[in-house]
């Protein structure tokens, strides 16, 4: 007879078969249906465990959010300065994508986030997060000396995620068509030559 699971590893077994079942047909066009056949069990039994897609997808948001952060700490858990604690943590960040490329669907899903507020703020707290840590980063950097002092600390930290975020959904266009991690670690050298350049920016109302 099969092993009988408990209902903590069921759940984690129907939250990765949601993940990858998203990547293959799209998280819109997901079902509990599909994932009843991926797991080879019935649908009912899904709804045992969750009392709804909606339920079901924070339970996939809490995964991904718990997964991210155990990646973020251990990729700043060593010594390193500003600049490189920067370069790890975004790496990282691409790195896990690549892995779960189901992210930047469920994150960018318009039809997913439009019925589930619960879902949209459990992004939207992730990002925050990454947010800070980058700001907390590129705060100690300013001090060090390493980045430029001139430029907010917030706002390098948005450009960032914006160049995190544009890089991830090139990637998804081009239907995965290249390494993540290495296009990142290529263009980051332009990125990082910007934040380690420490002359003062003018203002973008006059002349650039």
């Amino acid at each position: 007879m099969p092993e009988r699971k408990t209902a903590e590893e069921r759940k984690q077994e129907i939250v990765q078969s949601t993940l990858k079942l998203a990547d293959n047909v799209g998280p819109d066009r997901l079902s509990a249906a599909m994932i009843a056949r991926d797991i080879g069990i019935s649908q009912p039994a899904i709804f045992r465990h969750f009392s709804g897609m909606s339920v079901l997808w924070l339970s996939v948001a809490e995964y991904i959010e718990k997964v991210m952060k155990k990646k973020w700490d251990k990729a700043l858990s060593t010594g390193d300065d500003a600049p490189q604690q920067l370069q790890k943590l975004i790496l990282t960040q691409l790195h896990l994508i690549q892995s779960i490329p189901a992210i930047p669907g469920i994150l960018f899903s318009r039809e997913l986030h439009a019925g589930n507020k619960g879902l949209r703020q459990a992004f939207a707290k992730i990002m925050q997060s990454l947010h800070g840590r980058i700001i907390h980063i590129i705060v100690s950097g300013q001090k060090s000396g390493h980045f430029n002092q001139y430029i907010p600390a917030e706002d390098s930290a948005y450009l960032i995620m914006s160049f995190i975020q544009g890089l991830v959904v090139r990637w998804s266009i081009s239907g995965k068509s290249f390494n993540l991690p290495e296009e990142g670690q290529r263009l980051l050298k332009i990125q990082m030559h910007i934040l380690l350049s420490n002359k003062i920016p003018q203002d973008i109302g006059g002349n650039l």
